[in-house]
């Protein structure tokens, strides 16, 4: 690391004395005010492509095309002919711009070639589109001359970071991970073996022998190291079905998105993030990615668990050694990303020694055992369990990420216990064709003309369902161009309960709910954990699902001569539609909420509305 602190001082110097401070935020370059850095890495560079920049720079003519332009002007003021010049001038604009255009598109050409992993063909094309602009004479336009320099500025920031990024990668070790000690991973120990968290701790390593086997040798397939087969045991306790508050679902805990761009589909019949194998498949692919970015474990298990682009801007405000260790990192990265790592240390040290830490007897569940055949018939798991003598929750366990217990109409991989995969073939005719539940609602988007009651003939509900169903209050304004809930027949839609009015000065309640901890409550409610301990005259940290907490000093802010009410969040509800349908501007709901634009909000929670 010495050595490439010494070879980036005089890079730096020398764009720096290049000209390449402006900010690209000021004003955007042309055809390119959406450009964004990639947030999943960034490509390689050499040394010697940094420094090829430099020489480019120093090669101008010493008489320059802006020198010999001055004494043009200046001799066509002397015979006056000036007003000649503004023509001349708007010309040679629009001659430059096509250059400025062409070096913009090898910038992009570049991200591409990055993304295809082609560094030396990403690395040309930044020359290339450096060579471009410094042939360009910008002459006195001050348009031209902030898109040069903002083009300037952009490749050689990018070569910096670029730079930097290539020794991270480069050192990764695919082989092992370090079993590193420190006050951080000891706190993590005792938490496990010792106080609040051992319970959690003794269930999830008891469940890790049904799944780990086959962890273990999808690891070991892919050349990764076998200590990643406990990492589901802190992000989901070896729990198949673990959902989190943000809505991150298996043993792998995946959002939709991540889910998805891995190969994970999730459609009306099957939700493949809470698969064990598929789940696993798309684990290793994610980590492989994130390793190529980062090139040390800690890092890339720091990503995993916020994502890629949350460490990513976390290092770019480092200085330019910023991976001597992940350590470097730890203070800046949100605290429970800061914690993970310890956690996962702190779980290899425990199960590497059992015995040590009193974990020797645990016995563990037996690993899955199963056969597979291919059914093309949508059935219930309940109805092939009696017909293949096992139970439901069986075939259940076996196939977790069927949503409704019903097959798919197309061809579907079935698990079934040993022995029964014949019994089905032979059974299977004799199954009869079960349908998924339909949805509780449809949606209907109102037209110029309709009412209620020509809605609710239509789809054979009472205009009462309706109303219910979207809080209408007045049964004969509705809006053209509105989106209404319409239930489904066999829905009961019951009225929602009236809201409750704000005691001036009374102090809000939290109930608690899984996962919740003092520290986290406090920070929603912009409180702290000793206030809320002294308030509630806690005798402990722990807090038991369903307890009431009293938050101090959290007031309903009310209008002049108005009472406030609160609301209970729906599934699927956000602030910016709770402070919409309650004509709200979403700065007022937010600050009555003491939220953030970046805080969540959870089906259940209770929120302040006007």
């Amino acid at each position: 690391m010495k050595s490439l602190r010494i070879l980036f001082l005089p890079i730096l110097l020398l764009l720096l004395s290049n000209g390449c401070v402006p900010s690209l935020f000021k004003t955007p370059t042309a055809r390119n005010s959406d450009y964004v850095q990639p947030e999943n890495g960034v490509p390689a560079v050499t040394e010697s492509s940094a420094k090829a920049g430099s020489k480019n720079e120093q090669a101008s003519p010493s008489d320059s095309p802006l020198e010999a332009n001055n004494r043009a002007v200046s001799e066509q003021k002397d015979n006056g002919k000036f007003t000649n010049n503004t023509k001349r001038h708007s010309d040679h604009a629009k001659s430059i711009q096509p250059i400025l255009d062409e070096a913009l598109d090898f910038i992009r050409v570049s991200q591409d070639f990055w993304q295809k992993g082609e560094l030396e063909n990403a690395l040309e094309a930044l020359d290339q589109a450096y060579s471009l602009i410094l042939k360009i004479d910008t002459v006195d336009d001050p348009k031209l001359i902030q898109q040069k320099e903002d083009l300037r500025f952009m490749i050689s920031k990018r070569i910096l970071e670029i730079y930097a990024s290539r020794h991270i990668v480069v050192n990764g070790d695919y082989n092992a991970i370090p079993m590193l000690m420190n006050e951080r991973v000891q706190t993590e120990i005792d938490r496990f073996t010792k106080s609040s968290e051992k319970s959690f701790f003794i269930e999830s390593y008891k469940r890790s022998g049904r799944y780990r086997p086959m962890m273990v040798s999808a690891l070991k397939e892919a050349g990764l190291p076998l200590e990643l087969s406990w990492l589901p045991l802190i992000e989901s306790g070896f729990k198949v079905n673990a959902l989190s508050r943000a809505r991150a679902l298996g043993l792998w805990q995946f959002i939709p998105s991540t889910g998805y761009k891995f190969g994970l589909k999730r459609n009306q019949f099957i939700d493949e993030r809470i698969d064990p194998v598929k789940a696993t498949k798309a684990a290793i692919s994610y980590l492989k990615e994130l390793h190529q970015i980062f090139g040390d474990w800690s890092t890339v298990l720091a990503a995993y668990n916020s994502g890629e682009g949350q460490v990513l801007r976390v290092i770019r405000s480092q200085n330019i050694n910023y991976l001597d260790n992940f350590w470097d990192l730890y203070e800046r990265l949100p605290l429970e990303t800061a914690r993970y790592v310890p956690r996962f240390l702190a779980t290899l040290h425990i199960v590497k020694n059992l015995e040590k830490y009193g974990f020797d007897s645990l016995p563990v569940e037996p690993p899955w055992d199963y056969e597979v055949v291919s059914v093309s018939k949508q059935v219930h798991l309940r109805d092939v369990a009696k017909k293949i003598g096992t139970t439901e929750k069986a075939l259940r366990g076996l196939n977790p990420e069927l949503r409704y217990r019903i097959l798919p109409p197309e061809k579907y991989p079935l698990r079934v216990p040993p022995g029964k995969s014949k019994v089905l073939l032979a059974k299977l005719d004799k199954i009869s064709v079960s349908s998924p539940p339909q949805l509780a609602y449809i949606y209907h988007r109102v037209k110029r003309g309709e009412s209620l009651s020509t809605i609710a003939k239509k789809y054979r509900t009472s205009v009462t369902s309706i109303t219910r169903a979207n809080n209408i209050r007045k049964r004969h304004f509705i809006v053209a161009g509105k989106k209404l809930k319409i239930p489904r027949k066999g829905t009961v839609v019951y009225r929602s309960k009236k809201y409750d009015k704000i005691l001036s000065g009374r102090p809000a309640v939290h109930t608690v709910k899984s996962g919740d901890s003092l520290w986290i409550i406090a920070k929603r409610y912009g409180t702290t954990t000793k206030k809320i301990w002294g308030l509630n005259n806690l005798t402990t940290t722990k807090l038991s699902i369903g307890q009431i907490l009293k938050i101090p000093g959290f007031k309903g802010e009310s209008l002049s001569g108005e009472t406030l009410k609160t609301y209970a969040v729906k599934r699927g509800d956000s602030p910016f539609q709770i402070a919409q349908s309650h004509k709200m501007s979403l700065e007022r709901f937010l600050r009555l909420n003491r939220l953030t634009p970046r805080s969540k909000i959870y089906p259940g929670q209770r929120l302040y509305v006007e």
